[in-house]
């Protein structure tokens, strides 16, 4: 990315750190995670100890208190760690379930949740799709009814990141039927609070993270684990959620630039009818076109970054880079899985790995239609 925005001394130091914990911690183990189905725990203290949990967040908790350019250094350098589900995983607990407390969180809370989750002490979730509820956020039924100084909880949730590994969830919960969207209400939740359970859930890709259902019957916690105000849980959800597509468009050009490296490479080894796989016009033709949108998808995210730094509303932009730069992964891991032929077809294969994971980006965090819909209506329609 250009070095105005991202090429200090300080941007590239934090860099070298993040590609020495990919190197050292993340690529070694790739194939453990995924037999495992989840992050080792330890690891995200070792990113604590790093401070690479808190960039963006108050220093009096841990934070780092720096822009969302290191963010993007962040995930651009673990979009490079050949296992997509640990980068989701970690994502999960810097950009979707911690932003709104960090915003918007009482000091107890901060104390007690954030601090933690900073340090790597704790792991986080967020909790908002369900199973009849999606990428609708409007349509959640899972309620939490005031009880003296309680909330008593009840409904599920599905499709839940880091549904095994978390130690709280930022939960969205119907606190008033009757109030529309203001009857939304944002709450923390231990995970170890009696009611509360989980069911894992078996995927076709990303396998390096833990993804499952949520139950929760008559769950309660105090009312004052309510993040920010009462009933502006779907405002402040809704903010959240651009941390998380940014983060999904940073990481996932990352990866699908590494893969383009990776098949280049592949294609000048590959001998085919007696002559390079790269040197057969088609695979060039291909891997220019591939290049083509991957540099069109970066410069895309390069402009949210930027309105991120300013501190403009990047709402409108980080939508449109959410339904382009996911589409131009998948095409990218499909183009690539081609020319890789048989071999990608393996789990070993990075163009095979790359298949299924990327086919999640289009659907998580808001799907491609609702990125259009949203747009639609921006533009007059």
């Amino acid at each position: 990315m250009p070095d105005e925005l991202f090429g200090t001394p300080e941007h590239e130091l934090f860099r070298q750190t993040v590609r020495k914990f990919v190197e050292e911690e993340l690529r070694p183990r790739a194939r453990e995670f995924d037999e495992l189905g989840r992050i080792d725990k330890s690891l995200f203290r070792t990113m604590g100890d790093l401070g690479m949990l808190g960039l963006r967040y108050d220093p009096a908790w841990g934070g780092a208190g720096l822009d969302w350019s290191f963010s993007a250094v962040l995930f651009e350098e673990l979009g490079r760690a050949d296992n997509a589900g640990v980068t989701m995983g970690i994502s999960v607990h810097t950009d979707m379930a911690t932003p709104s407390l960090a915003e918007f969180g009482s000091e107890d809370l901060k104390r007690r949740y954030l601090a933690p989750a900073i340090a790597g002490e704790m792991v986080s979730a967020i909790a908002v799709t369900e199973p009849d509820a999606g990428s609708d956020v409007a349509g959640i039924k899972t309620r939490a009814v005031r009880d003296g100084d309680d909330w008593v909880i009840n409904g599920s949730k599905i499709y839940i990141t880091n549904a095994a590994t978390a130690d709280w969830l930022c939960l969205l919960a119907v606190t008033d039927p009757e109030a529309g969207y203001g009857g939304y209400s944002q709450i923390l939740v231990p995970t170890d609070v009696p009611g509360f359970r989980y069911d894992l859930l078996d995927k076709i890709g990303n396998w390096g993270s833990d993804t499952g259902q949520l139950f929760f019957e008559d769950v309660r916690v105090p009312v004052s684990n309510t993040i920010g105000e009462i009933g502006r849980g779907f405002q402040q959800q809704m903010m959240q959620f651009q941390d998380e597509r940014l983060v999904a468009c940073v990481s996932s050009v990352a990866s699908s630039e590494h893969l383009w490296e990776e098949t280049r490479s592949w294609a000048q080894d590959r001998v085919l009818f007696g002559k390079p796989l790269a040197k057969m016009q088609n695979t060039q033709f291909k891997m220019v076109e591939m290049r083509t949108d991957l540099r069109a998808a970066k410069e895309l995210v390069r402009a949210c970054v930027k309105q991120r730094v300013d501190g403009e509303d990047a709402t409108e932009l980080i939508t449109m880079a959410k339904l382009f730069c996911c589409r131009v992964s998948r095409r990218v891991a499909d183009e690539c899985i081609q020319l890789h032929g048989g071999y990608g077809y393996m789990k070993e294969s990075m163009a095979g790995r790359a298949f299924v994971d990327s086919r999640l980006l289009s659907i998580g965090g808001g799907s491609d239609e609702t990125m259009m819909h949203y747009l639609a209506k921006q533009l007059g329609f």
